[in-house]
């Protein structure tokens, strides 16, 4: 998998857009599009590069890592981006669902 496609991934993971993660990351939508689906991130300034792999939770070593299949862990989300992701996706989760997802998070299960 390249870079871009890795990176497209990982923003779907984290359930953003492109056009929210482009918010997020305070770059144009139009600049996140063109370096995902036509010049590259290799193309991009260190600038964006960083502020892609910061709102992602990786580095830029763990981002190569990734894409050349070499990465020694597994991308864990962070409690803010878990907190992000619910809060922007609740109003769309059912009584049950809201219910599920706060027994897991109570449960000692770890």
């Amino acid at each position: 998998m390249n870079r871009e496609q890795l990176i497209q991934r990982l923003i779907k993971e984290q359930g953003y857009s492109l056009r929210a993660f482009a918010e997020k990351c305070d770059i144009p939508y139009t600049s996140l599009y063109t370096i995902l689906n036509r010049t590259g991130i290799g193309k991009a300034s260190v600038d964006v590069v960083i502020a892609l792999c910061r709102e992602l939770g990786i580095t830029v070593d763990e981002l190569d890592e990734m894409a050349e299949g070499t990465s020694k862990s597994k991308y864990e989300p962070t409690y803010e981006d878990i907190q992000s992701l619910i809060a922007r996706n609740g109003k769309k989760l059912t009584v049950e669902q809201k219910q599920d997802i706060i027994r897991t998070l109570l449960s000692d299960d770890d």
